[in-house]
Protein backbone atom coordinates (compact mmCIF):
# COMPACT_ATOMS: atom_id res chain seq x y z
CA UNK A 1 0.00 0.00 0.00
CA UNK A 2 2.82 2.39 0.86
CA UNK A 3 4.49 1.81 -2.52
CA UNK A 4 1.22 2.54 -4.27
CA UNK A 5 0.84 5.80 -2.35
CA UNK A 6 4.42 6.84 -3.02
CA UNK A 7 4.20 6.12 -6.73
CA UNK A 8 0.81 7.85 -6.99
CA UNK A 9 2.06 10.92 -5.19
CA UNK A 10 5.18 11.11 -7.31
CA UNK A 11 3.00 11.42 -10.42
CA UNK A 12 1.27 14.54 -9.12
CA UNK A 13 2.49 17.92 -10.29
CA UNK A 14 3.48 20.56 -7.74
CA UNK A 15 0.10 22.31 -7.93
CA UNK A 16 -1.77 19.08 -7.27
CA UNK A 17 0.56 18.23 -4.39
CA UNK A 18 -0.05 21.65 -2.84
CA UNK A 19 -3.80 21.23 -3.29
CA UNK A 20 -3.66 17.79 -1.68
CA UNK A 21 -1.64 19.12 1.25
CA UNK A 22 -4.15 21.95 1.75
CA UNK A 23 -7.04 19.48 1.61
CA UNK A 24 -5.38 17.19 4.16
CA UNK A 25 -4.62 20.12 6.47
CA UNK A 26 -8.26 21.25 6.25
CA UNK A 27 -9.49 17.73 7.01
CA UNK A 28 -7.13 17.51 9.99
CA UNK A 29 -8.44 20.84 11.26
CA UNK A 30 -12.04 19.72 10.78
CA UNK A 31 -11.31 16.52 12.70
CA UNK A 32 -9.69 18.49 15.51
CA UNK A 33 -12.71 20.81 15.75
CA UNK A 34 -15.07 17.83 15.85
CA UNK A 35 -13.01 16.24 18.62
CA UNK A 36 -13.03 19.43 20.67
CA UNK A 37 -16.77 19.85 20.13
CA UNK A 38 -17.33 16.29 21.32
CA UNK A 39 -15.21 16.90 24.44
CA UNK A 40 -17.10 20.13 25.13
CA UNK A 41 -20.45 18.40 24.74
CA UNK A 42 -19.47 15.56 27.06
CA UNK A 43 -17.95 17.80 29.71
CA UNK A 44 -20.77 20.32 29.84
CA UNK A 45 -23.48 17.65 29.63
CA UNK A 46 -22.00 15.69 32.56
CA UNK A 47 -21.62 18.86 34.59
CA UNK A 48 -25.01 20.44 33.88
CA UNK A 49 -27.55 17.73 33.13
CA UNK A 50 -27.71 15.80 36.37
CA UNK A 51 -31.30 14.61 36.38
CA UNK A 52 -33.09 12.24 34.08
CA UNK A 53 -34.56 13.91 31.03
CA UNK A 54 -38.35 13.98 31.27
CA UNK A 55 -39.25 16.62 28.72
CA UNK A 56 -38.07 17.56 25.27
CA UNK A 57 -36.54 20.73 26.74
CA UNK A 58 -33.90 21.34 29.37
CA UNK A 59 -34.96 23.07 32.55
CA UNK A 60 -33.82 26.65 33.11
CA UNK A 61 -30.98 25.70 35.47
CA UNK A 62 -29.56 23.15 33.05
CA UNK A 63 -29.86 25.55 30.12
CA UNK A 64 -28.08 28.33 32.01
CA UNK A 65 -25.37 25.95 33.19
CA UNK A 66 -24.76 24.67 29.65
CA UNK A 67 -24.57 28.21 28.24
CA UNK A 68 -22.07 29.22 30.95
CA UNK A 69 -20.04 26.05 30.46
CA UNK A 70 -19.76 26.65 26.71
CA UNK A 71 -18.86 30.32 27.27
CA UNK A 72 -16.07 29.38 29.71
CA UNK A 73 -14.76 26.74 27.33
CA UNK A 74 -14.62 29.24 24.46
CA UNK A 75 -13.02 31.88 26.69
CA UNK A 76 -10.35 29.40 27.75
CA UNK A 77 -9.65 28.39 24.14
CA UNK A 78 -9.27 32.03 23.08
CA UNK A 79 -6.98 32.73 26.03
CA UNK A 80 -4.88 29.67 25.22
CA UNK A 81 -4.54 30.65 21.55
CA UNK A 82 -3.58 34.20 22.53
CA UNK A 83 -0.97 32.89 24.97
CA UNK A 84 0.51 30.50 22.39
CA UNK A 85 0.67 33.29 19.80
CA UNK A 86 2.46 35.52 22.31
CA UNK A 87 4.97 32.75 23.00
CA UNK A 88 5.71 32.51 19.26
CA UNK A 89 6.43 36.23 19.00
Amino acid sequence: MENFESSSLSRLNDGDKAELQKFLANEQQRSSIQTETHKLTQTCWKKCVTSSIKDSKLDRTEETCLANCVDRFLDLNQLTIKHLNNMRS
